[in-house]
């Protein structure tokens, strides 16, 4: 393989803090799926789980400001898709990341446990000076 086909390929992608462009994130989301030959089911669950990291930024890093800005870099290389979702909100208390109890059984709350069964690595950086950056790895299950 030349070291052109290893060659990283990043999007980056500016969008408003507002539900309306998570549409947007999700559609690149896919094309770069696809791109790597991710299984459909496999794309799929991707999608949900960038949503829902997306969705989380809105609703506690910015309060449902739709004011604000989320960055969002999708990496491809080699069989692996890495997205990194930038704000500059409240940081999260990492330790206290959770989902809610699978069995207590009502609307909401699972947000991250999608997204912890869905990617391959889930890393967050509160060092930034403000807000946090999330980085969701996600390796593709080509066929042989």
């Amino acid at each position: 393989m030349s070291q052109a086909a290893r060659r990283p390929e990043t999007i980056s992608l500016t969008v408003p803090s507002h539900p309306k462009y998570l549409s947007v994130i999700r559609r690149i989301v896919e094309a770069c799926a696809r791109d790597l030959r991710f299984v459909d089911e496999d794309t799929r669950r991707l999608v949900l789980a960038v949503d829902e990291a997306c969705s989380n930024v809105i609703k506690y890093a910015y309060d449902g400001d739709v004011t604000q800005s989320i960055i969002v870099e999708f990496t491809c290389i080699g069989d692996r898709l890495t997205i990194t979702i930038r704000d500059f909100g409240k940081k999260p208390d990492v330790e206290k990341i959770a989902p809610r109890d699978l069995a207590d059984i009502r609307p909401g709350g699972l947000g991250t446990h999608f997204i912890r069964s869905i990617m391959d690595e889930v890393t967050y950086d509160t060092s930034p000076a403000v807000g946090t950056a999330l980085t969701l790895v996600k390796y593709s299950s080509k066929p042989e």
